[in-house]
């Protein structure tokens, strides 16, 4: 599989194996079947493996620890996240480093190489458990990530740049600025139901502001919630903003299908084609899913032809 440079990572698989599927977020599956995918997803080539504890409440995270049983290769890295919300400052540290040995004890590691914040960040005030303020990033939240550094149970910090564009911008341009950002990149354009504050999302402007910083991207959303696969697989309710995107996308399942192609495949080329992204997580289940996805990477680059056909059909890049 192809390699990209990750900033302090050293080289990065050009996909990652999120916690998503493994978690059954995306869907029902199994612990076996999640334990398979993730033993064929390093075997394949990934070697970033991108897990939360709020992924199955825990059990993506469990799936890892019961698949390797604490002998990952030094060349898989992983990740773990934690949600502060409108924690006071003063109680930001306990809340990560107790989520984060939550997270090592389930995954039975010592240390993960990157901790995110995961949840969205904004200018304004915080509101509950989805939104973090900027200030309060500063202050509290980058401090308590170099603390847990220089412990040794983590080696880099990062956000999920799902919040308001502006407030991951000043983040971004005038610090504490991360290491690693994830951020929405799908043909889209869109979080869909992700809170995200009250502004438009604008995913492209944050990707470029984080190359600008030297902040290294990881594209998420690649086939936005399901939104951007032949069906849904999982109900919503009437309304949902999954349910708007994927009505959106019903002329990508047409090109697709013209092709013989389940629209899925489609997506991570198109996200990975998005300039300044260094890797793509998947949210996969199953082995079928992710060896379709691993196909399609070895296959290249989309048409440049089909390419522009998509991006027609859908308005992407259009803040």
């Amino acid at each position: 599989m192809r390699q990209r440079p990750f900033g302090k990572l050293g080289m990065v698989s050009a996909l990652t194996l999120g916690g998503g599927g493994l978690g059954q977020v995306w869907g029902p599956t199994s612990r076996e079947k999640c334990v398979a995918t993730a033993r064929d997803a390093v075997e394949s080539g990934i070697n970033l493996l991108d897990m939360a504890p709020t992924y199955g409440n825990g059990e993506a995270e469990s799936v890892i620890g019961e698949a390797f049983d604490g002998a990952l290769s030094a060349e898989v890295r992983v990740t773990t996240k934690c949600r502060v919300g409108a924690t006071p400052p003063g109680q930001v540290y306990d809340l990560l480093s107790e989520s984060l040995d939550g997270s090592l004890q389930r995954m039975k590691l010592e240390r993960v190489d990157v901790m995110f914040l995961h949840n969205a960040v904004t200018l304004g005030d915080g509101d509950g458990e989805r939104l973090t303020r900027v200030a309060v990033v500063a202050e509290a939240v980058a401090p308590a990530f170099e603390k847990l550094i220089a412990e040794g149970r983590i080696g880099h910090w990062g956000l999920t740049g799902i919040g308001e564009a502006d407030a991951l911008i000043h983040l971004l341009n005038h610090g504490p600025c991360p290491n690693f950002i994830q951020c929405i990149a799908n043909l889209l354009d869109s979080a869909g139901a992700l809170p995200q504050g009250n502004a438009p999302q604008r995913p492209r402007d944050v990707i470029a502001a984080a190359n600008d910083s030297q902040a290294q991207v990881l594209g998420i959303r690649a086939v936005q919630a399901g939104a951007l696969t032949d069906a849904m697989d999982r109900p919503l309710p009437d309304g949902h903003p999954e349910l708007a995107d994927f009505a959106r996308a019903a002329a990508v399942r047409a090109l697709a299908g013209a092709k013989g192609w389940r629209a899925a495949v489609l997506a991570p080329p198109e996200a990975r084609s998005m300039e300044g992204l260094a890797t793509v997580v998947l949210g996969v289940k199953n082995r079928a899913e992710l060896r379709e996805c691993v196909a399609a990477e070895e296959a290249g680059p989309l048409d440049p032809e089909l390419m522009a056909r998509i991006d027609a059909a859908v308005g992407v890049g259009k803040q």
